[in-house]
C-alpha cells in the first residue's frame, strides 16, 4: 500500500499494471502532485517498452525528434549504399517480439526513399519483429492516385502494393493527397491531419477577427472547410483552371476577402505557382494579407523564389519533408514540427489506444 511521502522506486511501477495503481493511490489520499508524478513515471515505463524507431535516411531530423519526445533512442541501424548504389540495411539490435516503426517519407529522391523503406521493412520482417508499422510523413506518388487517360499506371496503388508486400503491417502518415488511398492498402491505415498544428500557430499569429479560409481549389473545400471550422471562421474558394499541365490561372474569388486576413490551405505545394497567383488575385481583391498554410512542402524548381517574389506574407509548411538549404534561409517560408503529432499517434498504436480521437 503506498501512502502520501513515501518515495517511489523507479522500478515500483513494474510491479503494478496501471489501472491498480493508480487506483490504489487514489484509495489511500495521496495528494494530486504525487499521483501526477506516479503517472507519468508509470506512463513512461509501459510506453517504451518493446517499441522500437527505425530511422531510414529521407528525413533523419524528423525521426529524432519524435524518438526525443517520445523519449526512446533510434534503433541502430545502417542504411547505406553499394558502389553500384543498391540499396543495403542492417539492423544493429534484436527486434524479434518488438513493435517496430520506420520513419520514412518517399519525398526527393523519390525512388531511393522508396526502395530504402521496402528494404528496411524486409529486413525487419525476417528479423521477427511482432508489428511493422511504416510511417511515411509524406506519402509520394499520392497524385498519382487515379487514371489520367489511356494506358497510364495507378503508382499511389502499386507503392501501397510494395509495402504490405515488403512486409509492413500498418501505416501512419498525414494528409494523404486523396482520402481514398486509405483503401489501397490492405492493412490498417491511419491519416493524420496536420489541421490541430497549423490551428496553434494561426491563434498564436491572429486574435481571431478578420480571418478568411481560403481553399486554392475546389477540390480542397473539405479540408478548408475542416480548418474555418476550427477557427470559427469564413470560407472562401478560388475557382481555378488550368489552360495546360504545370500552369494555373486563377478565374474567380467565390467569397468576399475584402479587409480581410485570407489564409490559403492545401495539402502539397510543389511550383508554388496556383499558391502565388491565388495571392495576387486575393490582394487584388482587397485582402489585407494572404498566408499559406501547406502539410507536404515539395517546392520544386524554382518554388522557392517564386514563393519569395510573391505577395505571400508568409508559407507555412510542416517538417514532413526536410528543409533545403534553400528554404531554410527564405524570408516568407518556416516549417512547424509534426514529431508531437506523430509520436503521439504512434504512442497510442502501441498501446492500441484510439488514434482518431486525437482529433
Amino acid at each position: 500500500m503506498l501512502c502520501s511521502g513515501h518515495a517511489l522506486s523507479p522500478d515500483q511501477p513494474h510491479h503494478f499494471s496501471f489501472g491498480i495503481w493508480v487506483s490504489t493511490l487514489a484509495r489511500t489520499g495521496t495528494d494530486c502532485y504525487s499521483i501526477r508524478i506516479g503517472r507519468q513515471t508509470a506512463l513512461r515505463q509501459i510506453k517504451v517498452r518493446h517499441m522500437k524507431i527505425l530511422s531510414c535516411n529521407s528525413n533523419r531530423p524528423l525521426a529524432e525528434a519524435i524518438a526525443a519526445y517520445l523519449d526512446v533512442p533510434l534503433t541502430k541501424a545502417d542504411v547505406k549504399r553499394f558502389a553500384d548504389m543498391e540499396v543495403f540495411v542492417e539492423i544493429s539490435e534484436n527486434v524479434r517480439g518488438e513493435d517496430v516503426f520506420v520513419v520514412q517519407s518517399t519525398c526527393f529522391p523519390a525512388n531511393d526513399n522508396v526502395m530504402e523503406l521496402l528494404v528496411a521493412l524486409d529486413a525487419l520482417r525476417r528479423g521477427s519483429a511482432r508489428r511493422i508499422t511504416a510511417v511515411i510523413p509524406y506519402y509520394g506518388y499520392a497524385r498519382q492516385d487515379r487514371k489520367s487517360g489511356p494506358r497510364t499506371p495507378i503508382s499511389a496503388k502499386l507503392l501501397a502494393n510494395l509495402i504490405t508486400s515488403a512486409g509492413a503491417d500498418r501505416v501512419l502518415t498525414i494528409d494523404l493527397h486523396a482520402g481514398q488511398i486509405q483503401g489501397f492498402f490492405d492493412i490498417p491505415t491511419d491519416n493524420l491531419f496536420a489541421a490541430p498544428v497549423f490551428v496553434n500557430d494561426i491563434k498564436e499569429r491572429y486574435d481571431g477577427s478578420k480571418l478568411m479560409i481560403v481553399s486554392p481549389d475546389v477540390g480542397g473545400v473539405v479540408r478548408a472547410r475542416s480548418l474555418a471550422r476550427r477557427l470559427e471562421a469564413d470560407l472562401a474558394i478560388i475557382d481555378k483552371r488550368r489552360p495546360k499541365a504545370g500552369v494555373s490561372e486563377v478565374m474567380n474569388i467565390i467569397g468576399d476577402v475584402e479587409d480581410r486576413h485570407c489564409i490559403m490551405v492545401d495539402d502539397i505545394v510543389d511550383s508554388g505557382g496556383t499558391l502565388c497567383n491565388a495571392a495576387v488575385a486575393l490582394m487584388n481583391n482587397g485582402a489585407l494579407s494572404v498566408d499559406a498554410y501547406v502539410t507536404h512542402g515539395v517546392l520544386s524548381g524554382g518554388a522557392v523564389s517564386r514563393v519569395a517574389a510573391s505577395p505571400l506574407n508568409s508559407l507555412v509548411t510542416t517538417d514532413s519533408i526536410p528543409a533545403t538549404e534553400a528554404v531554410r534561409v527564405a524570408r516568407n517560408i518556416k516549417q512547424l514540427s509534426i514529431a508531437p503529432l506523430l509520436g503521439e499517434a504512434m504512442l497510442r498504436i502501441n498501446q492500441e489506444r484510439s488514434v482518431s480521437t486525437l482529433f
